[in-house]
């Protein structure tokens, strides 16, 4: 095993899981991922960090896909402790494994800065969303000062290869938007206690545009 996939195998979880679950992020998550309902999907549900914020009361199904494999086990596991009919798999969000129209609810944090093809994921959370169904996101991404999003570009490349891809120059809630959904709610700010280049939040909820 050569030292990349070392890192991506041992380290990368590791930085995701103390990353992902800082203080002000999962303050954050507490406000988003309750509001989902129904069926449930989860892109980059690794890791189970979103897990305990789920109103258990309102899922009638919970599934998931995170590439990370290393990641899955820890979320199969807070499934089963939580009693929930679930099916967490292996997958990328470029190619969802999962039917058209088969969720009333999918929940996207802090997933859509690593993917590969942005607008391709978007898309196909739209494809397995119900008609009216609704896209709760969390995410990092591009800052609206310049200043900042001068140092973003420049800080990006070393930044992708440390932390498994992720992207800081990003948007999100026009991306959301370009890609057929509908915001209803949409809150944007710098975290505080955080470096400004990676810092940008905005979580919201958004409605499939279409059938």
């Amino acid at each position: 095993m050569g030292f990349a996939n070392w890192y991506d195998a041992h380290i990368l979880p590791r930085i995701i899981r103390c990353g992902c679950s800082q203080g002000q992020i999962m303050k954050r998550r507490s406000n988003v991922v309750p509001l989902a309902s129904g069926d449930v999907f989860e892109l980059g549900c690794g890791g189970g960090l979103n897990q305990e914020f789920y109103n258990t009361a309102a899922i009638t199904r919970y599934c998931g896909i995170d590439p990370h494999d290393g990641l899955l086990e820890s979320a199969r596991q807070r499934a089963c402790d939580r009693g929930w009919d679930h099916e967490i798999v292996t997958g990328f969000g470029e190619n969802i494994p999962f039917p058209d129209n088969a969720f009333d609810s999918a929940v996207c944090t802090f997933t859509l800065c690593s993917v590969q093809d942005q607008h391709q994921v978007i898309s196909e959370l739209r494809r397995i969303l119900k008609p009216g169904g609704k896209l709760l996101f969390l995410e990092h991404g591009r800052a609206p000062d310049l200043s900042v999003a001068r140092w973003q570009n420049r800080i990006e490349p070393v930044w992708k290869r440390l932390a498994g891809g992720c992207h800081l120059t990003r948007t999100i809630a026009s991306a959301i938007s370009d890609g057929g959904f509908v915001i209803s709610t949409l809150d944007q700010e710098y975290m505080p206690n955080t470096p400004r280049f990676a810092g940008w939040m905005e979580w919201g909820v958004a409605q499939k545009n279409g059938a």
